[in-house]
Order: structure tokens, then sequence, then C-alpha cells
């Protein structure tokens, strides 16, 4: 499973709170760690800014920020990869991702 190379912006909606906290109302395919699920999820619908908010909320609800793909990759090592992932990949790792 790979993410598109570069983020695409995500416009005119607004994530407040109770927003962010639907990323939690998902189901998660077969096959898939459903920690890794909610986390690539929130990466390719959310800006940076409430990308980071959900990664107070998933820790706080004790997911694991580590968790990966089937192939073996955390979403760390995927975002850091890709050209508009910085931001992403700073809040993951100061949320304690390696």
């Amino acid at each position: 499973m790979s993410l598109k190379k570069d983020k695409q912006k995500v416009l005119g909606e607004v994530f407040d709170d109770e927003r962010i906290k639907t990323f939690f109302d998902t189901h998660t395919p077969a096959g898939v760690n459903p920690d890794f699920h909610l986390l690539e999820k929130a990466y390719r619908g959310m800006k940076a800014e409430n990308f980071a908010t959900f990664l107070d909320f998933f820790i706080e609800r004790g997911h694991d920020i580590n968790a990966s793909n089937p192939d073996g990759e955390t979403l760390l090592a995927l975002v850091s990869q890709h050209q508009q992932g910085a931001d992403y990949a700073a809040s993951l790792r100061g949320h304690g991702a390696l």
C-alpha cells in the first residue's frame, strides 16, 4: 500500500475538535491494522494543523502511533518520503513516532 507522493491540500472544510473526532468512526478494511488505518485516513484528509490535533486525541485514546501497514511500514516512514509531508512527519515525531 502506498500513499501519493504529494499530499493534496484539503480545502473548504472546517475542522473543529468534534469534526476531527469523527475520524475515529471508521471501518477498517480486513488485514489492515486499525491504528495505521486511522492515521492514514487522518493524514489523507486533514491539513497539518488539524492532523496535529487528531494525534493528540489519538494518543489520548491509547492508539499506537507506530502502527504499521500490511507491508510493515509506519505512517512516519511513508509520510517522510512525501514532498509535502514534512509538517505531518514533525507532528508524528512530536507525538512519539519512531
